[in-house]
């Protein structure tokens, strides 16, 4: 397919995404063990936790512990998501080299998750990402409801193109735009990603997030891939959702975009029996199966 990229960036959001909404909280000694064997898979980046008030998302509330836990091998990056300037001094202060803002698209989300208007949380994102990229720090922006709210329905694709412009002016070097209850169809995709272009913003600062509530995550993965998005985000075992949206359901599976990038003949850098290893074992610590299609049908022989 001449259309497709030949390399791919996974980037890893299992330890953050992946876990804050997962009933059982996970000891900081296995979080950091599940960073460290990510970060041997060959992945590039591994999103590792987030500096956000503890009692909103117990889950993640040893965010400084884990980061100073962690073991960071040479070429990885291990980002944060930051709510705030509060929050990025707390980062900053376990030495990451690099952190995430989350903004909405939509209203409803944005004051579920942040409290705050669409507007209001740009004016807070802005002195966050000034001291960040100040300090020479990598700074991403994510926008979640991209595609569909669970309160508002199909989302204008209008006002997305709206705040990727705003985060992209204060100075985000990358966007990620995240279909964080999994329902966006084709259309909505490549109609979003077109509106964007109309608008200057090129696939080569976006990256997509999409979760697998419907199935679609692999289908609009590759229309993307088509569109010239080279960077798409996952969680390993297919793990994640969102405390404050409770439609929303896990990410697209790491192992299952590894296995349909390799079969694709595109470069990702990832070793994939290690990945499903990791996963397979992160299950049993969270004591269920994997919700990873790929890592409950993998063949008995690789498991072992």
């Amino acid at each position: 397919m001449p259309t497709l990229p030949k390399v791919v960036h996974v980037y890893e959001v299992g330890p953050r995404d992946g876990l804050q909404n997962e009933p059982t909280i996970l000891a900081t000694d296995l979080k950091v063990e599940l960073i460290n064997r990510l970060s041997a898979t060959g992945l590039a980046t591994v999103e590792a936790s987030s500096f956000v008030r503890p009692d909103l998302v117990p889950q993640l509330a040893d965010a400084a512990e884990v980061m100073s836990g962690i073991t960071r091998a040479p070429g990885v990056r291990y980002p944060v998501l930051v709510p705030n300037v509060r929050g990025l001094e707390r980062a900053t202060e376990c030495g990451v080299t690099d952190v995430a803002v989350f903004a909405s698209a939509t209203e409803s989300f944005a004051q579920r998750n942040l409290g705050c208007s669409v507007r209001e949380s740009l004016a807070m994102f802005a002195p966050v990402v000034e001291q960040a990229r100040a300090s020479q720090l990598g700074v991403r922006g994510y926008v979640s409801m991209c595609f569909r709210d669970p309160w508002e329905g199909d989302v204008d694709p209008r006002k997305v193109v709206d705040v990727v412009g705003a985060l992209a002016e204060q100075g985000c070097e990358q966007i990620s735009l995240g279909d964080t209850i999994g329902a966006a169809t084709g259309e909505q995709v490549t109609t979003l990603l077109a509106m964007l272009s109309d608008a200057g913003v090129g696939p080569d600062l976006l990256a997509m997030h999409f979760h697998d509530t419907y199935g679609q995550a692999l289908a609009n993965t590759l229309l993307s891939l088509e569109f010239g998005i080279t960077t798409i985000d996952a969680s390993a075992g297919g793990l994640g959702g969102c405390p404050f949206a409770k439609s929303a359901t896990g990410n697209l599976a790491t192992e299952e975009l590894v296995w349909m990038l390799h079969g694709l003949g595109i470069e990702t850098g990832v070793d994939l029996p290690a990945l499903v290893a990791t996963s397979l074992w992160l299950a049993g610590e969270l004591g269920r199966p994997s919700p990873s299609a790929l890592v409950r049908a993998w063949p008995m022989e690789n498991h072992e």
